[in-house]
């Protein structure tokens, strides 16, 4: 049995809000939280609080938000809490060994992939773009590597065919949540073994850039889908179109293996309705059913169309 009297919670994004609040919902002792700094956000680059930070305000639990998380310092003041375990949501940073085995019973990590897969910063986008059908969320003790601790508890989910990462990361930041608050009750019971992860199993899920987001249209269909998803909302993809820079959302694999008539070329446009755009791709069409024209915002193909025809045989990305 395992005494957890004392948590202390690190998370900074919307992602490991629920992670938090289920702490709080299950009455434990959350004695401090830490985030990242205030930061600039959105067009008019206002100082924000991250979304954990409100959360923490809200329940008027202690705040800690480093600039510098290694040094002497740090160490000391979260020494001074006393936990008996540290308890991460994407919290941003990677922590120094002396944080990690600071409490008693160590650092637990919420992750968003079923570890050894997708392993880093964007496990979300990388399993949408690799085309899983199934992800979930891996509660792991931590330790120096990237996400290479041993597994304490694993729940999954489906993938369903319209998830982006958007939808994704909202149902894995609730199941986070869960897991979690079963993890601390498992813990203190003395029911979860830690198991080795398989390294011949693992992959990796580096930070996307925008440049990752260019659609190379000789790529099949199914392929193109799955990046356009993990994409969205950021960095998303995106093609041209009479050189500009169009953006593509709410894809939808087409039954076949190529558009209707004689049409061949990769990227060529070869019906345009109300439904969307049909595209001939490497292998299969694919019909895009929202853009975002540079300076605009996302809208369906419909509204689009309605304003700046386009013509079947415009071939994207030339």
């Amino acid at each position: 049995m395992a005494a957890i009297n004392r948590i202390i919670f690190m998370g900074t994004p919307e992602f490991a809000v629920p992670s938090l609040k289920v702490l709080l919902e299950k009455g434990e002792n959350v004695v401090c939280v830490v985030t990242q700094p205030d930061r600039p956000k959105g067009r008019g680059r206002k100082i924000l609080p991250p979304p954990v930070k409100e959360l923490a305000l809200q329940a008027a639990i202690p705040i800690l938000q480093p600039q510098r998380i290694k040094g002497d310092d740090f160490l000391a003041e979260l020494r001074s809490y006393e936990p008996d375990i540290i308890a991460l949501t994407a919290y941003g940073k990677i922590l120094p060994k002396n944080i990690i085995n600071l409490p008693l019973l160590g650092t637990i990590n919420v992750h968003g992939s079923l570890l050894p897969k997708y392993r880093g910063a964007a496990p979300i986008q990388w399993a949408l773009i690799s085309g899983e059908t199934e992800t979930g969320i891996t509660i792991m003790q931590m330790d120096e590597g990237i996400d290479t601790g041993d597994i304490l508890l694993q729940e999954k989910i489906p993938v369903e065919p319209q998830d982006t990462a958007g939808t994704l990361a909202y149902k894995l930041a609730e199941l986070g949540g869960l897991a979690l608050g079963k993890a601390i009750d498992l813990l203190r019971q003395g029911r979860l073994q830690p198991i080795k992860q398989d390294e011949q199993q693992a992959s990796s899920a580096p930070l996307l850039k925008k440049e990752d987001g260019l659609v190379d249209w000789t790529q099949t269909a199914a392929q193109i889908s799955c990046l356009i998803r993990g994409l969205d909302p950021w960095p998303t993809t995106y093609t041209t179109l009479s050189d500009k820079r169009l953006r593509l959302f709410s894809p939808e694999v087409v039954a076949g293996n190529s558009c209707p008539g004689t049409v061949s070329e990769p990227g060529t446009v070869c019906r345009v309705d109300r439904q969307g755009l049909l595209v001939n791709t490497g292998n299969g069409c694919l019909l895009i059913k929202e853009i975002q024209a540079e300076g605009s915002r996302r809208m369906s193909v419909d509204a689009f169309i309605s304003g700046k025809p386009i013509q079947p045989g415009t071939v994207l990305g030339q």
